[in-house]
């Protein structure tokens, strides 16, 4: 496994055409389940799989959130290679955002401004996210890209993006990685001490038992109210359709997905699930 840094490492070692897995690293079994699909669709179609592990400035709004973000490089080499990753890019950030262009600003896709979900709590968070992914398929010049469906409003902005834009980039969602208990697997979880992780499992049982709920509102509702009593401060919990994010059941034929979020302590989650 080779471990490139440069944008001259790329272009020496890296043919176009292979599979991207993003990531900002502290790798946990969720990264790890995007790193094997992407090795499985690299031995389909004999090519490279490259996972870059780059802390994008540009989608934090608070700083102290960023500098607490943890850094485990070491480890995550280790399990990349572990993995079969034939590469990992490692950039410094003037590899990223060079001083002399303007960073890139694409043009946001209506599913990353217009939901009131993520893009409502995070503003400017998805011109990052969109920057920095613009970039790396730009560097890492990939035919296709994985990204997990944990941050389904990323999935879909992302996705939304390399569409209107015509990039030759496939988008590959890999289904949520969950602990035992049925908490979603994220870089955060390890801010959680024991009590609050026991909260934090009210986002999973709320998105659970919205299934079947008749109403719409009445799901809403109860998801709240059940994030609520376990000790979550609710941020949205909402149904929406699947792919806009916008609509609802009854304005829209689905699929439909539910979404919570929320902050346990110092420590922001969100989870998603499909929903009917």
């Amino acid at each position: 496994m080779r471990v490139l840094k440069t944008e001259a490492d790329l272009g020496a070692h890296l043919p176009p055409g292979g599979v991207l897995v993003p990531t900002m690293g502290a790798l946990h079994a969720g990264h790890l389940a995007l790193v094997k699909r992407g090795v499985q669709a690299v031995r389909t179609a004999q090519t490279a799989c490259v996972v870059s592990i780059f802390v994008n400035p540009t989608q934090f709004n608070d700083p102290k959130d960023m500098a607490a973000y943890p850094r485990t490089l070491d480890a995550d080499l280790a399990a990349c290679r572990d993995c079969g990753a034939t590469d990992v890019f490692v950039p410094e950030i003037d590899v990223i955002y060079p001083m002399e262009r303007e960073p890139l600003a694409p043009e946001l896709p209506a599913v990353a401004t217009e939901p009131k979900l993520e893009d409502a709590f995070r503003p400017g968070h998805f011109l990052g996210v969109c920057q920095v992914v613009w970039r790396l398929f730009e560097l890492t010049r990939p035919s296709v890209a994985v990204f997990g469906e944990k941050d389904w409003q990323q999935l879909r902005a992302v996705t939304a993006m390399s569409e209107s834009m015509g990039l030759p980039v496939r988008i590959l969602g890999v289904p949520t990685v969950r602990e035992s208990d049925g908490l979603a697997m994220s870089s955060r979880n390890r801010h959680l001490g024991e009590s609050d992780r026991k909260t934090a499992l009210g986002l999973y049982r709320a998105l659970l038992e919205s299934q079947g709920v008749a109403s719409v509102d009445a799901a809403e509702a109860h998801m709240r109210k059940l994030m609520t009593n376990a000790g979550v401060e609710v941020e949205y919990a909402a149904i929406r359709d699947a792919r806009t994010l916008t609509k609802r059941p009854g304005q829209s034929d689905g699929p439909f997905r539910a979404f919570v979020a929320g902050r346990v302590g110092p420590t922001r989650l969100l989870d998603n699930m499909e929903w009917s």
